[in-house]
């Protein structure tokens, strides 16, 4: 994970040492600086020496130290505490700057103040010798892995501003009258402050402290350099990559004056701006290397930068040929060109940017090699290694000095320096391509991908906890998902590649570039060998579904990558893939919108371990362990897709993927509507509304499925009002009651709907409570403004929702209890809820934009509402909307009509579709879910025969938004309602009597905020640590396929045994499957409670019910007792039977009876 690197800035791990360094080299670079300016513009007198060839003496004299000192001040660091080794040397350093002063002040005023500098030149970079060592050293002491990058940025930053106002300062003071007094008085300040800083440096305790020092320099200094070839890790190699560093930034620092004067003709001014651009290039090159690199010691951006850095001193050669040297004037003096002039230049500009580019390249590309340097050394030897670096860079830095000393010697001028750096720098650069060839392709790879697809890389964090040994597993969406990943996991995983996949043309290169593994699935000795590879602690990157999903959705997994993962004990790390489904490189075309460059994300999740009793063997481990995958991989999906949005925010999302001119639903009328439409519609209407609601307010919602209906509702979310959704079939006393839990004071409907709803009387049993607002009355209220402001409303509707301030936990919806069991409820649901509840569909079944979806669900019902409405929507899925779901002879010539391929329904609906359609009407269905009440075999039975679709049951209750589990095409059980959706914590408590299974208790992102309750209207009562009671007696079995067994409210105790009185009414429909029944206890004065029937069955026998309980092993107390036959029997609006008032039908005919 990328660390605030800035944040080091604060502690004391860092600071002081930070202070002391940056301190330390402002010394340094004042008096160089300051002596260089004297002697290139001649202010001091020079013996006849050439001033260029004296300024590349003394930045050679100032390196020269690190050769003579630099052994002995490694073994120093290792021996002694480090924070020591740095104090020592910065009370050295007091000293110097009081000999510095007096170079300046006294022998500057005898005339002979040069070969004096000189040696305080020396001495400054003998206590640099002596300071470098302890100083990165006792950094990977005190930083962590993560803070190494961090840290070795600032400290270069530092180092480089330091050499900034070193440079300005010196050079301005020195032509300044009593300039050399201030910089005396400012190198003791610094040394002063230099040394109270180093006093606050950490203990950094001595790593060896047994070492016996060797005096003989060039002994001891070729045994560290051996012993630093010896290291792993590439170690040499990056001492070498960064003295090559030094040797340009030397040069380059050490040439600035020269080639200002006598190259360009510049004043001291631009020579001055140099220096800045610079050493500024070089901190900001070494400040981003955190973020490339997210804080990984690797070196991916080093192969681009050497290159970088050859191109653009080659260019810097170029630029600096248009520059003639400095012009005479009148008087025969030379005329220096000043920095306006210079940057009004075209060459000018050029000049400066290679510059510029040259330093960031050059940090870019140092401070990689430095941490890996400090980070694989062992501790005992890392000053010691890193002082044999230092004398490594002194060599290198030293023949920077004299080649250029040579070059300038023979009449060369120093662009030809720069033109050398370029020649010898392509040699590098090639050379560390072809060395480290991988991270070349990576940092190519992520440079173009970032570039097209703006790739986003999330949870880094958590790939760095998987450990030495892991299996990573990803969902294969295109062919796009390998390149991706080996550009962005860190380090070089190996890929798993299908060995005839291998063997086409365009795959080899790529396979070339990684540690690729041919696999061939159907040979088992290929999977042991890849066993094998991966318990040599491998990181091994593998596609669980084998080929490209064909779906957009997971597809099947292979048992493979699981038992790989079983058998070698390997942590599996899921890997996502998000937004590469849009590329052209993936199979969807017609399935999901395509765009040549959409945004990608790549998300890692923590890593997971497989849990299976070692009481699996075989054929069964493996499975289990394919199952886990599975479940891993689903809940993989549901975890990275955005659920922390409103619904509003939800619909922008579906609008801007699929296109303001997609139609997304439509209804009756035929006239289809698009996203464009929606959204004005609904800022439209919302605006309307926010003028009689209250923002945050319950609006009770009267309307039926329709597209004005989608327009209102979205319009009340745009607006941050709450639709309070009403079932108009639930008769006047329950609806008041619900308006009173919620404290609902306006509804919104339709005149039209309540005409043709029938429902005038209940309208005006409910004025007398509740205000109606009706959305024709609205329409006749908009005028001409009104229609500009909403012809460009979708310009604005996400600046719009944004202002009211709406939170994805805010409360989104309310719905009611369905009130079969008494006075309805109302249940809270939040954004968050319900945007939960469509990922976890989603995550488990696929859905297209080839798909239709036909719901004629009413949306006051959950399953309507999310499932049936939203989801679809939500998801640039074409809806069609049908206000009824009793219609059973028209829904299926609709379904025929509508092309729909995927429908929802209950077991009383889809009876009725099928009593009435045409074997036909479904040609084009895909699935089918049905919910809200138990499916019968028969009618799964009867589709499957009749229509050749499946139907998928699921379960779930309002609160739950409502999906808690789903039969899918992949995973499915007869006689179950499938497995838990992800991210669903379930628990079972014992019930009394019940054997089998337990009561149902269920926790997760989809269920409600809690209750509206008729004891304290209008306020949301929440569940108990986010736990809600179902109120079923389910059963769970090994595969997590749940039962239900029946609503803990709808056992019946008799005879002190306790019977479901929903498996009662599975037996009922085993042996009469072509009616209705449905089951309820009441009082028995022997029994305790006795079972009573109502059937729809005309000549139901008792016997016969007895006869199938004796042949199936059923106790004859699950026979009803009662039968009564009935016409039809109460259903609610959900096609729920309304088992409150059948018992009050029930009841009242046994007393009829009696």
């Amino acid at each position: 994970m990328e660390k605030n690197q800035f944040d080091l800035m604060s502690d004391r791990r860092f600071l002081p040492l930070f202070i002391a360094q940056f301190l330390g080299a402002f010394n340094d670079n004042i008096f160089k600086m300051t002596l260089s300016v004297l002697v290139g513009y001649e202010i001091w007198a020079v013996g006849g020496v050439d001033p260029k060839v004296l300024v590349s003496f003394a930045a050679g004299l100032f390196i020269f130290p690190f050769l003579i000192f630099a052994p002995l001040a490694g073994e120093l660091a290792d021996k002694y505490d480090k924070d020591a080794v740095i104090r020592w040397t910065k009370i050295a350093e007091i000293g110097i700057a009081l000999l510095a002063s007096y170079c300046l002040l006294v022998a500057g005023v005898s005339g002979t103040p040069v070969y004096l500098g000189l040696f305080v030149l020396f001495l400054l970079g003998s206590h640099a010798a002596f300071f470098s060592p302890s100083k990165f050293s006792i950094l990977p002491e005190h930083l962590r892995e993560d803070e190494l990058i961090g840290g070795n940025a600032l400290l270069n930053t530092g180092t480089y501003l330091a050499i900034l106002a070193g440079t300005i300062i010196g050079g301005v003071l020195a032509i300044m009258p009593y300039g050399l007094h201030i910089v005396s008085g400012l190198m003791v300040l610094c040394a002063v402050l230099g040394y109270i800083a180093s006093r606050s440096i950490p203990v950094a305790k001595a790593k060896a402290p047994d070492l016996k020092l060797n005096y003989n320099t060039p002994v001891e200094a070729v045994r560290i350099i051996k012993y630093a070839a010896q290291q792993p890790k590439g170690v040499f190699l990056a001492i070498l990559g960064i003295s090559w560093f030094y040797f340009v930034g030397g040069t380059f620092l050490a040439q600035f004056p020269n080639f200002a004067k006598t190259t360009l003709g510049v004043d001291q001014l631009v020579l001055v701006f140099f220096m800045t651009v610079f050493s500024m290039g070089i901190a900001l090159g070494g400040l981003v290397n955190n973020r490339l690199l997210r804080s990984r010691v690797e070196a991916t951006y080093v192969p681009l930068a050497a290159l970088g850095i050859a191109i653009f001193s080659f260019d810097l050669f170029m630029a600096s040929r248009y520059f003639a040297g400095p012009g005479l004037g009148a008087d025969g003096k030379p005329l220096y060109m000043s920095l306006p002039v210079f940057l009004l230049s075209f060459s000018g500009i050029r000049v400066t940017f290679d510059i510029f580019m040259v330093s960031v390249m050059g940090g870019l590309y140092v401070i990689p090699l430095k941490s890996i340097v400090q980070h694989f050394v062992p501790e005992d030897h890392k000053a010691r290694v890193m002082a044999g670096s230092g004398l490594i860079d002194s060599l290198f830095i030293l023949s920077s000095s004299l080649i250029a000393m040579t070059i300038l010697s023979l009449g060369f001028e120093v662009q030809h320096l720069f033109l050398l750096i370029s020649l010898i720098g392509t040699g590098v650069a090639v050379y560390i391509c072809l060395l480290l060839p991988d991270y070349l392709f990576k940092s190519l790879l992520q440079g173009l991908f970032k570039l097209l697809y703006k790739v986003e890389v999330r949870g880094l964090e958590n790939y760095e906890k998987a450990g030495p040994r892991a299996i990573i597993v990803g969902n294969h969406v295109s062919l796009l998902d390998p390149p991706l990943l080996a550009a962005f996991l860190p380090g070089r995983p190996m890929f798993a590649v299908n060995s005839f996949v291998a063997e086409w043309f365009w795959v080899k290169p790529f396979l070339k570039l990684v540690d690729a593994f041919p696999l061939n699935p159907s040979n088992p000795f290929s999977i042991k060998s890849l066993i094998k590879e991966v318990e040599k602690d491998k990181h091994c990157v593998i596609f669980p579904e084998g080929r490209l999903t064909e779906t957009g959705a997971l597809m099947k997994i292979y048992e493979g990558p699981g038992m790989i993962a079983d058998k070698t004990q390997a942590v599996i790390v899921p890997v996502r893939l998000d937004g590469v489904q849009h590329t052209p490189f993936a199979r969807l075309k017609g399935k999901v919108p395509l765009r040549n460059f959409p945004k990608i994300t790549i998300t890692i999740l923590e890593p997971r371990t497989f849990r299976i009793p070692d009481e699996y063997k075989g054929r069964a481990r493996r499975r289990a362990a394919s199952a886990q995958l599975y479940n891993l991989m689903e809940e993989m999906m549901f975890l990275t897709q955005d659920r922390e949005q409103t619904l509003y925010q939800a619909l922008m999302k579906a609008r801007h993927v699929n296109g303001d001119n997609e139609i997304i639903v439509e209804d009756i009328e035929h006239k289809p509507m698009r996203f464009k439409k929606l959204v004005r519609g609904s800022i439209v209407l919302g605006r309307k509304f926010s003028g009689f609601t209250e923002k945050g307010e319950n609006v009770g919602f009267m309307l039926p499925n329709s597209c004005g209906a989608m327009a209102a509702f979205f319009g009340l979310q745009a607006f941050g009002r709450v639709p309070a959704m009403l079932n108009y079939s639930s008769g006047p006393q329950s609806i008041l009651a619900a308006c009173h839990a919620a404290q609902i004071k306006t509804v919104i409907s339709s005149r039209r709907f309540i005409e043709f709803g029938r429902l005038t009387k209940l309208v005006e049993e409910m004025e007398s409570q509740v205000k109606f607002v009706y959305l024709e009355d609205i329409r006749d209220q908009i005028g001409l403004i009104d229609k500009i402001r909403g012809f460009y409303s979708p310009l604005s509707a996400e600046y719009t929702h944004k202002r009211q301030g709406v939170a994805p936990n805010d409360p989104a919806v309310i719905l009611f209890t369905s009130g079969s069991e008494g006075l309805p409820k109302g249940v809270v649901l939040s954004h968050a809820n319900i945007m939960a509840n469509i990922v976890q569909l989603t995550s488990r079944v696929d859905f297209n934009r080839q798909d239709i979806v036909f719901n004629c669900l009413p949306i006051f019902h959950s399953f309507g509402l999310t499932a049936g409405t939203l989801l679809p929507i939500l998801s640039g899925i074409r809806t069609f909307l049908y206000p009824s779901p009793l219609h059973y002879r028209i829904v299926p010539e609709m379904v025929y009509a509508t092309n729909a391929s995927i429908m929802f329904g209950t077991d009383t609906f889809l009876n009725g579709y099928a009593r009435m359609a045409d074997p036909y009407d479904f040609y084009r269905m895909r699935y089918i879910f049905a919910g809200a009440e138990k499916v019968k075999d028969e009618t799964k039975k009867l589709y499957m025969e009749r229509f050749g679709v499946r139907v998928l049951e699921g379960y779930g209750s309002t609160e739950t938004s409502p999906g808690l589990t789903l039969n899918s095409p992949m995973h499915m059980k007869a006689g179950s309602v499938g497995r838990l959706l992800p991210g669903i914590e379930y628990r079972l408590e014992d019930v009394p009597g019940v054997e089998q299974g337990g009561r149902l208790y269920v926790r997760g992102p989809n269920v409600m905020l809690g209750y509206y309750l008729h004891d304290k209207p209008g306020v949301i009562q929440p569940t108990h640590e986010g736990w809600h009671d179902t109120g079923d007696i389910v059963d769970v079995d090994a595969q997590g396929f749940v039962t239900i067994l029946g609503r803990a409210k709808r056992f019946a105790k008799i005879a002190g045994e306790m019977v479901s009185l929903t498996s009662v009414e599975t037996l009922v429909s085993k042996v009469y499957p072509d009616f209705a029944h449905a089951v309820v206890a009441v009082p028995d004065a022997r029994k305790g409670e006795q079972l009573v029937l109502a059937t729809t069955c005309p000549d139901l026998k008792r016997e016969a019910l007895s006869k199938y309980a004796g042949e199936n092993g059923i106790s004859e107390l699950a026979v009803p007792k009662t039968i009564l036959t009935m016409d039809k029997l109460p259903v609610l609006g959900s096609g729920k039977t309304d088992y409150t008032a059948l018992k009050a039908l029930v009841e009242e005919r046994l007393a009829q009876a009696a």
